[in-house]
């Protein structure tokens, strides 16, 4: 029965040990790999998506994944061949799509803010710079993103107009931007000892 493409691929078998190994690294950098994909692939549902069949190759491959090294920035090569091979799949939907050398930079740049720990900076400070938003500040912010809730429905619910919340939105999106940048520019200009 050999050269039988009909037939079910072999199915993957990993002892329990790598099994663990595999969801707990997944599991502790999920949020870095989701940040690196979608950063790099839009709309967020073509995102998702090649994150879960990235998800599934890695899972593949994971028996040449070498246990100590950089879990991250192995993950990475294997999603950044998955949009690449998506992209090119879609290449009718090229309009206000990156072309792959700019994102290949994008994926070195991305790979330096991981190696500097930039996100987990940056992601600290936007914690501080909410907790310093005035209650209802804070409100409209966890509503809108966390929640998801429809600028209408916000509108309904805080009996503004539609121009007024996106107007309140922009203010804070604003202050949020700054308050972050100072705190980096600050953390940046500490010596370190």
């Amino acid at each position: 029965m050999q050269g039988d493409e009909n037939q079910a691929p072999e199915p993957i078998v990993h002892s329990q040990e790598l099994t663990e190994e595999f969801l707990r690294l997944l599991t502790e950098h999920d949020r870095t790999l989701a940040i690196y994909v979608t950063g790099l692939v839009q709309p967020l549902q073509d995102a998702q998506d090649i994150l879960q069949e990235g998800k599934i190759v890695m899972w593949r491959h994971f028996g040449k994944f070498k246990s100590g090294t950089n879990f991250v920035a192995w993950g990475r090569k294997i999603l950044l061949r998955q949009i690449l091979a998506y992209r090119r799949k879609m290449k009718h939907r090229r309009h206000g799509q990156l072309n792959e050398d700019i994102m290949v930079m994008l994926d070195a740049e991305m790979d330096s803010a991981i190696r500097e720990k930039r996100w987990v900076k940056r992601e600290q400070a936007l914690r501080d710079c909410l907790r310093k938003l005035k209650p209802e500040q804070r409100e409209l912010i966890e509503q809108r993103y966390r929640d998801e809730a429809s600028i209408e429905k916000i509108s309904r619910q805080t009996d503004k107009t539609e121009t007024a919340v996106y107007q309140l939105l922009y203010r804070i999106r604003k202050a949020l931007q700054d308050c972050v940048q100072l705190a980096l520019n600050e953390a940046d200009s500490k010596p370190t000892s």
